[in-house]
């Protein structure tokens, strides 16, 4: 049974909201392997070299389709950051890669409050922005 499903049936949500925050866990999930994968000294350069790429990808403000476009630029986030990750991910020697999902998983669990903080910090930093900006467009 797919991991989604088992929170689903221990969860107050709407099924289609735990199926996003599911899928939002593996995603953040490969995310911190990728970053334990990068600094393995198994990992090959080519292999560190994509990662490495598709981490600075992910973090980057500059995407392939801009934000301010309302649903493509969402869409590059919800669609190709998680592509790249994966991509990435199958790149590795597949010992690093069981070995840093490992510690990602470890990571989150004694962590549990990490993504809802860094997530929250997220939006109030560009509320932050958004308001510096229209003060000082207002100015």
């Amino acid at each position: 049974m797919p991991a989604y499903q088992k929170a689903r049936e221990r969860s107050d949500h709407p099924p289609r909201m735990e199926a996003v925050i599911a899928r939002v866990r593996f995603i953040w999930r490969d995310a911190l392997a990728l970053l334990y994968a990068v600094r393995d000294r198994r990992t090959p350069p080519q292999a560190r070299w994509v990662a490495a790429l598709a981490l600075l990808y992910a973090l980057s403000p500059v995407d392939l389709l801009p934000d301010v476009l309302p649903l493509l630029g969402w869409g590059d986030d919800v669609v190709v950051v998680p592509t790249v990750l994966a991509l990435a991910a199958r790149s590795l020697p597949a010992p690093v890669l069981t070995d840093a999902r490992a510690h990602s998983a470890r990571l989150q669990r004694r962590l549990p409050w990490l993504l809802p903080v860094l997530g929250t910090a997220l939006l109030l930093g560009v509320a932050a922005l958004v308001w510096g900006a229209a003060r000082l467009l207002g100015a």
